[in-house]
């Protein structure tokens, strides 16, 4: 009981919508999240968590590196198709257009934000692992609309 009411409270958590990257000598991935949030600016360091049976986290683990890439309101479909288990790493990549900054993890080129960053620590809670990344290098685009999904579903946010 507690466990569904606790999802349907966090449903009222409106959140920015990621696609999170990773890249390197275990192969490159990315999975679509949005429990993502600042730690600290020094040094500037992010949090992103991630389902401990996905198929992709021994990946981002062994990689030590990922990028948190924003979605903006024309991002809804690459949400979608990172988020879709039934599709394979390269395929997923084919959509859009990606780039690497600093630490080699793929970089979506018409993100609202990208912050690439080297995974220092993780801890492993309950379903999720928990990374602390520190942030080497970010961008910002001039991207007027943002994605969030508050109560299961997707809003575009824009400037007034």
């Amino acid at each position: 009981m507690l466990q569904t009411e606790f999802r349907n409270a966090m449903a009222q958590l409106g959140s920015a919508v990621s696609v999170i990257t990773t890249d390197g000598p275990a192969g490159k991935y990315g999975f679509t999240a949005s429990a993502v949030c600042s730690v600290t600016d020094q040094p500037p360091t992010l949090l992103v968590c991630m389902n401990r049976n996905s198929f992709a986290n021994l990946h981002f683990k062994q990689n030590g590196r990922l990028c948190v890439n924003v979605l903006s309101s024309n991002h809804r479909d690459l949400s979608g198709i990172f988020a879709n288990a039934s599709l394979r790493s390269e395929q997923r990549f084919r959509h859009d257009s990606w780039q690497v900054l600093a630490t080699g993890a793929p970089v979506l080129d018409s993100a609202a934000a990208n912050f690439d960053c080297e995974i220092n620590d993780c801890h492993e809670v309950g379903s999720h692992t928990v990374f602390y990344c520190q942030v080497k290098a970010v961008r910002i685009s001039e991207c007027p609309r943002g994605l969030v999904y508050f109560n299961r579903r997707y809003y575009d946010l824009a400037e007034e």
